[in-house]
């Protein structure tokens, strides 16, 4: 019997432990790691992630945020680069193991910028692992806002129902 295979979407706006207020710009990718998501419960084909950031000080031209993925395939021991799995500070290395999901070209203080949504399945492969979070490099030339509420990190999980 024939049918249709469909996109589905999990809940919208699932919050990425990632504490970004006043994270320092940097040149040598420095940045933030988020708290690694768990989806072996879910089990979603992709991830959509969305970010929002806020400018702060006097930036440099280009003024940009950088947006990897890290992932695992040892159930959450071991992550891409030297992402930790922990919502902490990471120095990636130079150049980052980490793939590249977004950038949001950040080149006016003191504003808000979105970017998104970006497919973190896509960084795999088209696979998304049990395991996955994402590292955030500022290299606007200054540190973001001070206020945590002025950012925002959520995804919506992807999978397929066949009707």
């Amino acid at each position: 019997m024939a049918g249709n295979i469909l996109n589905k979407y999990g809940t919208n706006g699932q919050a990425i432990t990632c504490t970004l207020n006043t994270l320092a710009s940097s040149t040598v990718y420095v940045g933030r790691g988020s708290l690694v998501v768990d989806n072996t419960v879910n089990l979603f084909q992709d991830a959509l992630v969305v970010l929002k950031i806020k400018t702060a000080g006097t930036l440099v031209a280009p003024s940009y945020v950088t947006v990897y993925a890290y992932g695992t395939v040892d159930g959450g021991t071991t992550y891409t680069d030297t992402a930790l799995g922990t919502d902490a500070g990471v120095t990636l290395t130079n150049p980052p193991n980490a793939r590249v999901i977004g950038v949001i070209s950040a080149p006016t203080t003191a504003v808000t910028y979105i970017g998104g949504p970006w497919s973190v399945a896509a960084a795999f492969g088209g696979v998304l692992p049990d395991h996955w979070g994402i590292v955030v490099v500022n290299t606007t030339g200054a540190a973001f806002d001070t206020t945590e509420g002025n950012f925002s990190k959520t995804y919506q999980g992807v999978y397929t129902s066949y009707t």
